[in-house]
């Protein structure tokens, strides 16, 4: 059974999430401790329970100490099974963090899986639902078809949001009698290599809100402000305004700079979060600083991505260039090699990151 320190680095929820997703796919168990130790409200977080029972479901495993404020968990996974998952989070826990459990086991199912999920689609310390569909998913069209829909928002305190993922594989684990066999046939693939960023060719953003700030043009005025703060950077810009009927009151905008690279496209992305008191014209410029900030770095791999991408890495091999070393991707770099027989190198003055065949 693979041992792993909950308290690692970053020392956050992460550690186990990527567990989860890893064991389901290798079919090791797992237990990991001092979860979360270092912070305030240590242990298992309610929406740590969701990535539990939503991963058992799907790989039919089983789980000791999952319980809440538990500090150690024991996690034996079964075998990968393609089927529809509804998952209500019941507050605004992050739909994203609760994928990042389930997307690599799906990848790789017998057959397509639809995940329907209620909760948190823009939320503080995950990334949004327009980043995730439109800078993560970009980087792994190559591995598996996706099919992704927000029906609506879900802001917190409430949450409420409603995503319609289906996911159909291209790569089939249940193909093979090992996991061993399988991992040496995704790395004869095509790797992951992100290390150009290209040329710039536009910029992308969706400005949105609850439909109660209409009236105040909330939506427009956050988009207004991303546009006046980016105006000195030349091409085009185009950034969607848009209200929906969610349960809280609440708004955010994310943008995303597309680079042209041949015949694909690369994107880096930043967001910014309203809250109560905070102008919207302050939550435009804060997210187009911020997307500022990632593009100066000329990198093609921003610092929201770079540790979602450790696992895929791992599976397919290839090279990422990055604009700042996280804690974050060390934190991922740690659990990945647990479960996956990979050494990652990392070359800090260039800020790549590889893995061999």
């Amino acid at each position: 059974m693979i041992e792993i320190d909950g308290s690692y680095l970053e020392g956050g929820g992460q550690i186990v999430r990527n567990a989860l997703a890893l064991s389901a796919l290798t079919g090791k168990p797992f237990k990991v401790y001092n979860i979360r130790k270092g912070r305030p409200d240590g242990g298992l977080k309610n929406q740590h329970l969701f990535c539990v029972k939503a991963v058992s479901e799907l790989c039919n495993g089983k789980a000791e100490g999952a319980e809440l404020g538990s500090t150690e968990l024991i996690f034996y996974p079964g075998k990968i099974k393609a089927r529809t998952l509804s998952i209500d989070i019941e507050t605004a826990g992050s739909i994203t963090l609760l994928l990042q459990s389930l997307i690599i086991p799906s990848m790789f199912a017998n057959a397509k899986v639809r995940l329907r999920i209620r909760g948190g689609t823009d939320v503080q310390w995950s990334m949004p639902a327009d980043y995730f569909k439109n800078v993560f998913l970009l980087h792994l069209r190559k591995y598996a078809d996706f099919d992704f829909k927000m029906e609506k928002r879900g802001y917190f305190p409430k949450g409420g949001g409603f995503i319609d993922l289906t996911i159909k594989p291209k790569y089939k684990l249940s193909d093979f009698e090992k996991f061993e066999d399988f991992f040496s046939e995704l790395r004869q693939q095509e790797k992951l290599i992100i290390t150009n960023l290209g040329e710039l060719a536009q910029i992308k953003g969706v400005s949105h809100a609850s439909k109660d700030l209409e009236k105040a043009e909330v939506a427009e005025r956050q988009a207004s402000s991303a546009k006046l703060t980016l105006q000195k950077i030349v091409c085009p810009i185009q950034i969607k305004a848009e209200y929906s009927d969610s349960l809280s009151t609440g708004s955010g905008i994310t943008l995303w700079a597309v680079y042209s690279l041949g015949e694909n496209i690369n994107c880096v992305g930043a967001d910014a979060l309203g809250e109560r008191g905070k102008r919207a014209e302050d939550v435009g410029m804060e997210a187009a600083k911020n997307l500022i900030e990632q593009m100066n770095l000329k990198a093609p791999v921003d610092e929201h991505l770079e540790d979602n991408l450790i696992p895929f890495l791992a599976l397919f091999g290839g090279e990422i260039c990055v604009g700042k070393l996280t804690n974050h991707t060390l934190t991922n770099i740690f659990v990945t090699e647990q479960f996956l027989e990979v050494k990652f190198e990392i070359d800090k003055d260039k800020k790549i990151i590889k893995v061999g065949v």
